[in-house]
């Protein structure tokens, strides 16, 4: 659910899963027929091969999506950062939950002018021990890279 709920982008065939969740292609295949049976993620073939990502049109979607970004704790993390950091403009997700794996570290780009890093600094290691995964917050004035925009002033 998390690959392809945290952001519509991600897309993913069966062997692809199966690597990359380390499991066998039996167990991806049953969850992703079962997930495509319900109507939550579509499957299309593109180039010989099943590709499948995430239903927007479902009646759910956006409740489902929300339930995957509180599990992965990016609304917490969001919180905690507008209490004292000062005027954000955005928010991105990078790195591995970007890309819908949950590895345990969580990056977040956060880009605005006259940000309060030292309360950053400290915000990190709160988050990351009530969330029990790694917290890696980027301060920037402009971002240019790619990531999931999960925030926009």
């Amino acid at each position: 659910m998390i690959k392809f709920f945290i952001n519509v982008a991600n897309t993913g065939y069966l062997r692809g899963l199966a690597t990359e969740m380390d499991e066998n292609t039996n167990s991806i295949r049953k969850e992703l027929n079962n997930l495509s049976e319900a109507g939550f993620i579509l499957r299309e073939e593109v180039e010989a091969k099943v590709v499948y990502k995430a239903n927007v049109k479902h009646p759910m979607f956006e409740i489902l999506q929300q339930l995957v970004r509180k599990h992965v704790g990016i609304d917490a993390i969001i919180e905690q950062i507008f209490t004292r950091l000062g005027s954000v403009s955005k928010i991105y997700l990078i790195g591995d939950y970007s890309k819908g794996m949950d590895t345990g570290v969580i990056e977040i780009v956060v880009e605005g002018d006259h940000l309060n890093k030292e309360y950053v600094e400290n915000l990190m290691p709160k988050v990351s021990k009530e969330l029990n995964k790694k917290i890696v917050i980027h301060i920037t004035s402009f971002f240019e890279g790619n990531g999931l925009l999960v925030f926009e002033k």
